[in-house]
């Protein structure tokens, strides 16, 4: 498959062509309008989610065969809107292959519901990512810093965070 980034008018596209890959066939069934857009690049498949729904995606792609969460991580993109990005890293052993979920957040309410009541092991990544980027999510059962002190004042991963820190 060519490399593709569709724009919202060739995403239904996209999503026709790609309709018989496993996470967007269950995806596609369980709620379309939750996809916001699809790549696959380098062999790679990256699917964009609404934020609201990424809990609800995950617990998705892991009944259709995705079963292992491998991590997940942030990235600022400071100055451009929407600023951060949450990507979930999932395997599928059955598949013998990986998908990224997707989920883009705005600077004024950089919030996301918690994904450890589908996989518990995103606890100390989404703890890390609240730590170092300042995105909160919701639901998780003990959000607090768990790299820097409690008393830090800022979030070091963040674009605008001064280089030798807050004076």
């Amino acid at each position: 498959m060519a490399n593709q980034s569709p724009t919202l008018s060739g995403l239904h596209a996209v999503l026709a062509e790609m309709s018989s890959h496993p996470a967007i066939k269950a995806l596609l069934a369980w709620k379309p309008d939750a996809l916001l857009d699809a790549k696959f690049d380098f062999g790679e498949l990256t699917l964009t989610v609404a934020p609201t729904e990424i809990r609800a995606a995950c617990a998705t792609v892991q009944a259709a065969g995705y079963n292992f969460f491998e991590d997940m991580t942030a990235v600022d993109w400071y100055p451009l809107a929407p600023r951060f990005q949450l990507s979930y890293h999932i395997l599928s052993h059955a598949f013998k292959e990986r998908i990224r979920l997707r989920v883009m957040l705005d600077e004024a309410e950089p919030s996301v519901d918690s994904i450890m009541p589908v996989w518990a092991g995103a606890n100390f990544f989404e703890r890390e990512v609240f730590d170092l980027f300042g995105i909160h999510f919701a639901d998780h059962p003990d959000l607090r810093r768990i790299m820097l002190p409690d008393d830090w004042q800022g979030h070091p991963l963040r674009k605008d965070y001064p280089v030798e820190g807050y004076r």
